[in-house]
C-alpha cells in the first residue's frame, strides 16, 4: 500500500501531467524562454510546477520546496524536489519521451519518489524500504552480470560542454563493452526505466537534484545502486551520476574511471 506522501505526490503528478498533455497540440503558440544557453523553459513547465506545489502545499504546509522553475522556498529537513517536465526539449519538439518527477528528501536523502509518464500512463512510485512499483507492479532492476550485452542510457551535458570530450571518451569505453547506448533526453524517465529493468544502467554529467532525486530512489528500491563517478554512494553533489544493478554499476564506474578527468571524479 502506498504511503500517504506518495499518494498525494502521485495525485499532484497526474494533475501536472494533464496540463502537459493539454498543451501538446498548442506547442507552436507557447511562450518559451532560454534560461541559459540551450536550456529552455516553457509556460507549461511553470504551470505544471505551480499545480504540483499547490497540491503538495495543501497537504504539507510546513515542508520546503525546491523546483526546477521556482527555485527554493521554505526551510527545514523535509524538502519536496520537483521537476514538472523532465524532457522539455523533447516536449517542445513533439518527441514523446518526457515525464513529471517529484521526490521528498529528508535531510538530503530521498524517502518518497514519484515519476509519471503521462503519454503512457505509467506511474512509478517508491518509498524508502517499501520497494519500487510501476502502476502497482513491483519493479526489479535487470539481472545483467556485466556490461556485455547491456543497454545503457546517458545524456550529454549541454550545461557543461567543457566536459564533452571526457563524456565522449566515457561513452566510447562503455560502448566498447555494452550492446548499445541510448540518449533519450529525460534523466528521470531513464532512471525509472533502469528500475524497471528496461535499461541496465545509466550515467550522466552535471545533473541537478530535481533530475535524479525520485529516479535514484526508484533504482535503489528496485534492488540497484547509485553513486558518483568515483563510486561514492548517495546523491552526488557534483551531479555526476551512475546507476544500475550492482554489477553493471560497478562495471560502469570502472570504465568511467579510466576516462574521466580528476574534476569529474571529484579528486
Amino acid at each position: 500500500m502506498s504511503r500517504p506522501a506518495v499518494t498525494i505526490a502521485a495525485r499532484a503528478a497526474r494533475s501536472a501531467g494533464n496540463i502537459i498533455l493539454r498543451y501538446m497540440n498548442r506547442i507552436d503558440g507557447l511562450n518559451i524562454v532560454e534560461k541559459q544557453r540551450m536550456d529552455f523553459v516553457s509556460e507549461v513547465d511553470k504551470l505544471a510546477e505551480a499545480e504540483i506545489v499547490k497540491e503538495l502545499r495543501r497537504a504539507y504546509p510546513t515542508h520546503a520546496f525546491l523546483g526546477e522553475e521556482g527555485g527554493s522556498a521554505g526551510k527545514g529537513p523535509l524538502v519536496w524536489v520537483i521537476d514538472p517536465l523532465d524532457g522539455t526539449h523533447n516536449y517542445l519538439r513533439g518527441i514523446p519521451f518526457f515525464c513529471v518527477s517529484i521526490a521528498l528528501l529528508d535531510k538530503g536523502e530521498p524517502v518518497h519518489g514519484v515519476i509519471f509518464d503521462p503519454l503512457r500512463d505509467e506511474l512509478y512510485t517508491a518509498s524508502k524500504g517499501d520497494g519500487a512499483y510501476m502502476n502497482d507492479r513491483r519493479l526489479r532492476v535487470s539481472r545483467r552480470e556485466n556490461l556485455d550485452g547491456a543497454m545503457i542510457a546517458t545524456g550529454f551535458p549541454y550545461r557543461q560542454r567543457e566536459h564533452l570530450t571526457p563524456q565522449l571518451d566515457m561513452t566510447r569505453a562503455i560502448l566498447g563493452q555494452a550492446e548499445d547506448i541510448r540518449r533519450t533526453g529525460s534523466a528521470a524517465l531513464d532512471l525509472a526505466y533502469v528500475a524497471a529493468g528496461r535499461l541496465d544502467g545509466y550515467f550522466e554529467i552535471g545533473l541537478k537534484p530535481w533530475d535524479m532525486a525520485a529516479g535514484v530512489l526508484l533504482v535503489h528500491e528496485a534492488g540497484g545502486r547509485y553513486c558518483d563517478f568515483a563510486g561514492r554512494d548517495g546523491i552526488p553533489e557534483s551531479g555526476n551520476l551512475v546507476a544500475g544493478n550492482l554489477a553493471v554499476t560497478k562495471a560502469m564506474v570502472t570504465a568511467i574511471g579510466q576516462q574521466a578527468t580528476p574534476a569529474l571524479l571529484g579528486a
